[in-house]
């Protein structure tokens, strides 16, 4: 490929970290403009990562850490709302049988281990920049950033911008992200020695509450109810809020509820749902990530789905061929189905929840989803 490519990734979190290494490790110059100065500012408690999510990180070089700093285990329990155990799912080993099931972790640590790897790679990294399009032609785009006003040239800008992205909205692409009537209370709290495992319980006062170890002495919580008007919950109210709520359960649920107490680190999102049909470009301007896609955590492949797009895209850039609207649309093919199963199956799981449908094989649509995960995408 010519040594002369270069490429801007709008958007540093997973996929445009991902993107950003696996580029700089062929060769290939990148510039990476993130709109927030602190880079690592990242919402969320926790993260499940399945294996289909670690094959990736371990081909970005970084799995040591991950294994590291997360907590691996191999099967999701479903529970009664009083903590009684109804049933225990084996994971799939989506990443390969040398690779845990599931490894939990904290988001932020998740972060910043690919800050480091991507500071490690050599790419030139922008904070508290955005970049607007200016003009693009069959071969580059010409774009203006933000923090000193200037005009560069790119090969190929990649929007890795996320939900609210304002690259896909500048080129056209009119899909945005639709609540679903859902909405997730979150929480890191520390993890009893019993928790090994990430259970559910289905029913109660919420649709779901569940719970992820994420290290040798944390984990996340959360409660999935249905959405509120967010301007209707003062900040000051949240962990009074999801603990109202988990109160309600058993098992390990007292002894977490126990640790609630600060709502700075309570999290209130609703769920949404997306995915850009048709092609996920337009001329030298591609998607990737939650700007493309995005769905409810019900499947915990939000991540997942990202770090794929990174992989099979930079699979294609480097591969000698031509960057043209032939290589972009063959990418979208790629990545639509597998996309399109995830986003319909993790849908599926919440409306059950909202419809009240009592008799829905939840373990058997988890694992027929999972299981068209196994390949390489």
């Amino acid at each position: 490929m010519a040594p002369s490519r270069n490429v801007l990734v709008i958007g540093g979190g997973a996929a445009g970290n991902a993107l950003t290494i696996l580029l700089r490790r062929a060769g290939v110059a990148v510039d990476l403009v993130e709109a927030r100065q602190d880079w690592n500012a990242t919402a969320g408690s926790g993260i499940t990562l399945q294996g289909n999510a670690l094959r990736v990180l371990r081909d970005l070089g970084v799995w040591d850490r991950i294994d590291a700093s997360g907590y691996g285990f191999g099967s999701v329990g479903i529970t009664a709302p009083d903590g009684t155990v109804l049933h225990v799912q084996d994971d799939l080993r989506t990443g390969g049988d040398d690779l845990p099931a599931t490894v939990g972790m904290r988001r932020p640590r998740l972060q910043q281990i690919l800050i480091e790897a991507v500071r490690a790679s050599g790419a030139t990294v922008r904070l508290g920049t955005t970049a607007t399009i200016v003009e693009q032609d069959d071969t580059g785009v010409t774009v203006r950033l933000s923090d000193d006003g200037r005009e560069a040239r790119y090969d190929l800008v990649v929007a890795a911008d996320g939900l609210g992205s304002a690259t896909r909205a500048a080129i056209g692409i009119t899909d945005r992200p639709e609540p679903t009537g859902m909405a997730i209370w979150r929480v890191a709290a520390p993890r009893p020695a019993g928790v090994t495992r990430t259970d559910l319980a289905y029913g109660g006062p919420a649709y779901i509450a569940g719970y992820c170890p994420t290290g040798e002495d944390t984990l996340y919580a959360y409660v999935v109810e249905a959405n509120r008007d967010r301007a209707a919950i003062p900040p000051e109210s949240y962990a009074d809020e999801m603990v109202r709520l988990a109160s309600a359960y058993g098992g390990h649920w007292p002894e977490i509820t126990k640790t609630i107490t600060d709502p700075a680190q309570v999290n209130y999102t609703w769920f949404d749902r997306m995915l850009v049909e048709g092609s996920w470009h337009r001329g030298r301007v591609v998607l990737i990530g939650d700007a493309a896609h995005c769905c409810p955590p019900t499947l915990a492949q939000g991540a997942a789905m990202s770090l794929e797009d990174a992989a099979v895209l930079a699979e294609l850039l480097t591969g000698g061929d031509a960057w043209d609207d032939a290589l972009l649309s063959a990418y979208y093919e790629r990545r639509i189905g597998r996309v399109r199963a995830v986003v319909e199956a993790s849908v599926q799981l919440g409306q059950w929840q909202l419809d009240g449908v009592r008799d829905a094989d939840v373990p058997g649509l988890m694992a027929r989803t999972m299981s068209q995960l196994q390949e390489r995408p």
